[in-house]
């Protein structure tokens, strides 16, 4: 099993950036553990701050992979681009967020990407994305 794990705008900064809202560990640390823990998985990742970068990487991966985790960050709320591409593709997308959106400023209260991903992980912190792994590997199996 293939699985690509796409971050968007600034969180090429985990680890640094606002630890008290996003933790204090490196998104590559962190990557280091989960590949370890899921040893049969091919874990691949991507992460870019422009927008064009992750539509190209998801168009990409649609027919590649057999699942994505994608943290879009703040184009989550605003990339009707990012919602096109993640709909004209078949590997199925899970949308991962580190905080809990809900209880943050509104404008983060929307996900344009909801529509159109399988799921939703949301507040969980890093372990977001661990959640995203084990759901994809249970509905691919």
């Amino acid at each position: 099993m293939k699985i690509l794990i796409v971050n968007g705008p600034n969180l090429n900064l985990l680890g640094t950036r606002e630890p008290e809202v996003y933790g204090s560990q490196s998104f590559e640390a962190y990557l280091k553990k989960l590949r370890k823990h899921y040893h049969s998985i091919t874990l691949e990742y991507f992460q870019s701050n422009v927008e064009g970068e992750i539509i190209n990487a998801l168009q990409n991966a649609g027919y590649l992979y057999d699942g994505i985790i994608l943290n879009a960050g703040g184009y989550t709320h605003t990339s009707v681009a990012i919602a096109d591409a993640i709909k004209a593709i078949n590997t199925p997308v899970v949308e991962v967020h580190i905080s809990n959106t809900f209880a943050r400023e509104p404008y983060r209260h929307t996900s344009l990407l909801a529509a159109f991903v399988k799921g939703s992980i949301i507040g969980f912190g890093i372990e977001s994305y661990r959640l995203a792994v084990e759901s994809l590997a249970t509905k691919i199996a």
